[in-house]
């Protein structure tokens, strides 16, 4: 699996592979991970994309960025496809993540299991509330921004989610990338100004709605 690893790496340097081609990569490993939890050991670019609304074209475009999964007259087999995806993505190691802003987003964020799942371990989380510096929440402690630095190279953080208000969010993103942070979860609702080799996704929660809503207003009547 690891000339499929160096092709990821080759190919995201030469910028072939588009964010949609990644981001259909985290559902097919859900989806292959639940085939596996019903017990099936094998499956099809048909049946893979048909349970997430795609084409067998289309599944077999994406995996082909990669290498080649499957075999002639079986298929993929769900756990080898598992692991190769988790390889390509990254998720096939443990890594540590901080959160920032321990408001009613930060602590559900906490208290979410998907993350351990997905191979994401919390393991620190920051805030400038005096109040709250020194507590636990989710057996996870609470420290101050201030010491954002030396807690991340302790632990080894890359990976960071801001869960302050808009108005917060520039500069705690300035000081976790001042201690060496390597990519950001943004959910406060602005657009962050960080250096190219910092990786930023933002999650705008109302703009989601909006496309929701967008979808559902227009949306073509039943025949």
């Amino acid at each position: 699996m690891s000339e499929a690893k160096n092709k990821l790496e080759q190919a995201a340097a030469d910028l072939q592979v588009p964010k949609a081609v990644v981001s259909r990569l985290s559902l097919y490993l859900r989806e292959l991970q639940h085939l596996v939890r019903d017990g099936h050991e094998t499956t099809s670019s048909t049946q893979l994309g048909g349970l997430l609304g795609f084409t067998d074209a289309q599944v077999r475009k994406d995996l082909a960025y990669f290498g080649q999964f499957g075999y002639p007259g079986i298929g993929y087999r769900c756990s080898e496809l598992i692991d190769a995806i988790k390889r390509i993505l990254g998720t096939n190691q443990a890594w540590p993540l901080a959160i920032v802003g321990l408001g009613n987003l930060g602590r559900a964020l906490m208290g979410y299991r998907g993350f351990r799942h997905g191979g994401f371990q919390i393991a620190a989380a920051f805030d400038v509330d005096p109040a709250k510096i020194g507590k636990t929440v989710e057996g996870i402690q609470i420290f101050d921004l201030a010491d954002v630095d030396r807690i991340a190279k302790e632990r080894g953080i890359r990976l960071a989610i801001i869960a302050v208000p808009a108005p917060e969010a520039q500069k705690v993103a300035d000081a976790l990338v001042g201690a060496g942070i390597e990519g950001v979860l943004n959910f406060a609702p602005v657009t962050l100004n960080l250096p190219k080799q910092v990786q930023t996704i933002g999650v705008d929660l109302a703009i989601e709605l909006e496309q929701l809503a967008f979808a559902v207003a227009n949306q073509l009547p039943q025949t």
